[in-house]
């Protein structure tokens, strides 16, 4: 993967709904990845992005530029409450600033938009006007989305009157698939279904990857001790934003069973909290079922942090209890780090973990699920030998398959199919 040496169009322009290191998930660990390795093979990757969430409108994170542009949401109504809401997650927004930096960039090769709606057809319009090439990464999903999830992150405009829908319009907002030079899915499952609904060939399923090297060695016992966690104690980690999405409820009940016969047990939940009132609603649950000694809120860790390593290296157990992912780069950092897994059976972790294998499932839909959840982990702390088993397979799997390396080789496959894709709609 390297520039073509006759060429001056290097610039390869990433356009995520928000980007900003104090509220990180896996889009931004995503983007930021696929960054430095288009950086390091001589392209010049930039971040262009709203103001969401952020506080200043230039950044460097990781020496790769991103630039940040007023936004708002067209809806009426909107309370300063529900607004945030909407800058943590899901927010249909607007900005003709952001589109008049995607029109002024010199020097373009590609636009990468990491999302849809307005901002995926911003992207399109800039990308038409200039006769460029444009990929689409579907993080969320949209058409693997269970509807509980779309109902939740439509919560903030409801009952509200969008003005905005004459500039989705004219951005072409539900063409932003449709036209796309390529789309890229990171779950298997996703890419399907896609092939059936799009009309055209232009998918490819592209996971996610992890920087193995990073995650391969970090200390535990520091860990512990920074957090009060015994020794002995037989600890759970899970590592996601705390919202209804990745259901860390559906993990306290289970802990809440397992607790009971094994008091020595303990939980970290690490993650920004996206939804206040489910972060309340975990905190009154903990509360009410006397586990406030057992269980630990830490909003969240800097990316960069040693600690976030060491977190994963301090679990007996990993858990990503979620009701509906993509895919789970977390999977992939605790495999980095020799850890044995438990999953959902959801998304597209059902094509990244092979059961009994390299992790364990569970269904968090079933009336089960709780005692399904217990179960694993009596089974792993009663186990040793199948915990380090689990861990060894998942880091050997990570290793082999899931490199940044590996997967931005592939990205750039993909790339150059979205050149030749451009080159047949506009020949010069």
């Amino acid at each position: 993967m390297s520039p073509d040496p006759a060429s001056s169009n290097r610039t390869i322009i990433h356009v995520p709904r928000r980007f900003v290191a104090h509220e990180w998930g896996g889009t931004e660990t995503v983007v930021l990845e696929i960054s430095k390795q288009q950086k390091a093979a001589g392209f010049d990757p930039v971040i262009i992005t709203s103001m969401a969430l952020a506080h200043q409108a230039h950044d460097d994170i990781a020496g790769i530029p991103v630039d940040r542009y007023p936004h708002l949401y067209p809806f009426f109504g909107l309370s300063a409450e529900q607004k945030a809401a909407m800058d943590k997650k899901g927010g249909n927004l607007l900005s003709i600033a952001l589109l008049r930096a995607l029109l002024k960039k010199p020097d373009v090769r590609l636009f990468h938009a990491h999302a849809l709606k307005r901002l995926g057809g911003t992207v399109r319009t800039a990308a038409r006007l200039r006769k460029k090439p444009y990929v689409v990464s579907l993080h969320g999903g949209i058409y693997d989305v269970p509807a509980a999830e779309l109902s939740d992150l439509t919560k903030p405009i409801q009952g509200k009157i969008e003005w905005g829908k004459p500039f989705g319009a004219l951005l072409g907002a539900r063409k932003v698939l449709d036209d796309a030079d390529h789309v890229i899915c990171v779950g298997a499952s996703e890419a399907e279904k896609a092939r059936a609904a799009l009309p055209h060939d232009r998918v490819s399923y592209l996971p996610n990857g992890v920087d193995c090297q990073r995650f391969l060695t970090g200390d535990g016992a520091r860990f512990r001790a920074h957090h009060n966690i015994p020794a002995d104690a037989f600890l759970i980690v899970k590592i996601s934003r705390i919202d209804t999405q990745k259901n860390q409820l559906g993990l306290l009940e289970a802990f809440a069973k397992f607790h009971a016969a094994t008091p020595t047990a303990r939980l970290i939940l690490i993650g920004p909290e996206t939804q206040p009132a489910y972060a309340a609603k975990l905190r009154e649950f903990i509360a009410t079922n006397s586990l406030s000694e057992a269980v630990t809120l830490i909003p969240g860790l800097s990316n960069e942090s040693g600690s976030l390593v060491d977190a994963y290296h301090a679990a007996d157990a990993f858990v990503l209890s979620s009701r509906h992912e993509p895919f789970g780069i977390v999977v992939l950092e605790a495999w980095c780090a020799g850890r044995a897994v438990i999953a959902s059976k959801v998304g597209g972790l059902q094509s990244l973990i092979t059961e009994d294998k390299t992790g364990l499932f569970f269904d968090p839909d079933s009336a089960t699920a709780a005692d399904q959840l217990a179960a694993h982990l009596t089974t792993l702390h009663a186990n040793p030998a199948l915990r380090q088993s689990l861990g060894e397979a998942g880091r050997a799997e990570a290793l082999a398959e899931y490199d940044w390396s590996r997967i931005c080789e592939r990205l750039e496959s993909i790339y150059q199919l979205a050149e030749q894709s451009a080159q047949r709609r506009w020949p010069k």
